[in-house]
C-alpha cells in the first residue's frame, strides 16, 4: 500500500503535462480535462501494473493515447452529426492579436493528421525525447522524426509561411511594433 501512495504522488506531478498532451487530441478544454481525468483514474486503478524503473510519464501518455483512440472509435460509431454546430462557436472573437495568433496556431495543429499532431505535441511542446515518443506512439524513432518534420511543414503551410525563420521574424516585428506604440502612448 505504501508503494501505491508513492505512485499517486508521482502521477500528480504529471497533471500539467497530461493536460497539454490532451489538448493535442481534444479541441474543447472540457473534453481535454475529461481525458486527463479518465487517464488518471485508469493510471491509479492500474498502478500495480506500472513497472518500476520505467518512466511514469510515458506510461501515462500511453494510457491517454489508448483511451483517446478507444473513445474516438466509439464516437465515430455513435456520431451525433453535429460537427459544425453553431453552439460550439465562441460568442465573440477575442480582440487581442496574440490570442488570435495562438488560436490560428492551434487550428493549424488541429488540422494535422492525429499521428503528426501527437508527435508535434510530445516532442515540440512537451519536450519528450524521440525514443520515448516512439514508445508512446508505438512506432520507430525514424517514423517519429518523419512525422515531426511533416507536422512542422504542415503548420507552416497552414499559416502561409515558407520558413520557420519568417514566422519568427514576423512575430518579433509585431512585438516590436506593439512596444513602440505602447511607448508612444505613454509619452
Amino acid at each position: 500500500m505504501a508503494q501505491q501512495g508513492a505512485g499517486e504522488l508521482s502521477i500528480v506531478e504529471f497533471i500539467p503535462a497530461l493536460r497539454a498532451f490532451a489538448r493535442a487530441f481534444c479541441q474543447a478544454r472540457e473534453d481535454a480535462d475529461d481525458l486527463v481525468q479518465e487517464t488518471l483514474t485508469k493510471g491509479l486503478a492500474n498502478i500495480d501494473k506500472f513497472e518500476p524503473g520505467t518512466r511514469m510519464k510515458s506510461w501515462l501518455f500511453t494510457i491517454m493515447r489508448n483511451t483517446y483512440y478507444t473513445r474516438f472509435r466509439a464516437a465515430t460509431r455513435e456520431a451525433p452529426g453535429i460537427v459544425d454546430c453553431a453552439s460550439l462557436a465562441p460568442v465573440s472573437q477575442p480582440a487581442q492579436e496574440w490570442s488570435l495568433q495562438s488560436k490560428e496556431v492551434h487550428r493549424a495543429i488541429q488540422s494535422l493528421p492525429k499521428s503528426q499532431s501527437e508527435v508535434l505535441m510530445l516532442v515540440g511542446v512537451l519536450g519528450v525525447s524521440y525514443e520515448e515518443t516512439a514508445v508512446i506512439c508505438g512506432c520507430a524513432v525514424g517514423t517519429v522524426k518523419s512525422r515531426l518534420t511533416r507536422a512542422r511543414a504542415g503548420v507552416l503551410e497552414f499559416l502561409g509561411e515558407k520558413l520557420a525563420q519568417e514566422l519568427t521574424e514576423k512575430r518579433d516585428y509585431l512585438r516590436d511594433a506593439r512596444s513602440a506604440s505602447t511607448m508612444a502612448g505613454n509619452a
